[in-house]
Parts: structure tokens; sequence; C-alpha cells
């Protein structure tokens, strides 16, 4: 599977934070690695990736996220507040003692081909999180399976460059 992203976007997405002295940690779920192997094909990528952690069963996101169980009993893994806890538990666990990643951003959704509680294929939360605080974006994606898994990416990397020009 090739990126959809745009070479470009992610140069520059890793080329600016490295530049501002921000990393990144990752958390995902249906993307599956695919968002972290995006920004590591960048030379230079060390100097901003600190990791990422697949987390694809639920019971995961908990246990190595610190997502709150309640919720993922009571909504299922596909939420918005589910995103915000996993990218806030990957930019804390995946930090450098006794700091924390500058960034946490992550993916949970669902790929298809069917659906997941109620939630149709291509629905996505991403997650993002920083040390002002947590927010999530919605997708509604459309296309098969490694189509909604490459647009997941694509709009993770966007995401953030939105959020370098912001600052």
């Amino acid at each position: 599977m090739t990126s959809s992203v745009p070479l470009d976007e992610t140069r520059v997405l890793i080329e600016e934070m490295a530049r501002r002295s921000l990393t990144v940690a990752v958390a995902e779920s249906l993307t599956g690695g695919l968002l972290v192997a995006e920004l590591i094909r960048i030379p230079g990528a060390s100097q901003v990736v600190r990791g990422g952690v697949v987390a694809y069963a639920t019971d995961l996101k908990s246990s190595l996220l610190g997502v709150d169980s309640g919720i993922l009993s009571a909504r299922g893994p596909v939420d918005p507040e589910v995103a915000m806890q996993m990218a806030h538990g990957a930019r804390r666990r995946l930090g450098r003692e006794p700091d924390a990643a500058s960034w946490g951003v992550s993916t949970t959704g669902v790929a298809g081909p069917g659906s997941q509680d109620g939630h149709p294929a291509g629905t996505v939360f991403l997650g993002f999180a920083t040390d002002k605080g947590t927010l999530s974006r919605r997708l509604q994606l459309e296309g098969d399976r490694d189509s909604v898994r490459k647009q997941t990416v694509a709009a993770a990397i966007r995401l953030m460059l939105e959020t370098l020009q912001q600052n």
C-alpha cells in the first residue's frame, strides 16, 4: 500500500516540526501503523517522531493508552472521546521522561467493508492532544478499506499542518 499523501505535505510537516523542536507520538487503530510509517518516510523524522502504538484491539486502547474502559464499554472504540484519550495517552506514554511528546495524534474508526457498533464504514475520528488540550475531528470517508485508511492518514497529516499554520 502506498501513501495517498503528497510527499511535499509530509516533508513540510516534518521539517517545520523539527525547526520548532516539536515531537509527535501516534496511536493508531484503523490505520494499523500507516500514519507513523508516512511520517518516518521523511529523512530527519527521527528528530520529530517519538513512536507509534497500534492498539487495534479495543482492550489495548485502555491497557496501553489509558483510554477509560467505561467509555469503551459504553460507546465502543469509534468515538470522539476515545480518539482524544488515545492521542493524550500516546503523547504521555511515548514522550521522553519527564516530558510528554509535544503532540499526540490518533486514528480510530471503521475502515469497512461493514459497519461497527452502528457506525457505517468510513466513519473515522482523529484525535489530537497538546499541552493546551485535546480535540477530535470526525470524518465520513468513501471508498474501500484501503482507500479509507489512506484518506485517514492524509487527513491526519493535514490536521497537523493546519495546527502548525495556526501557531
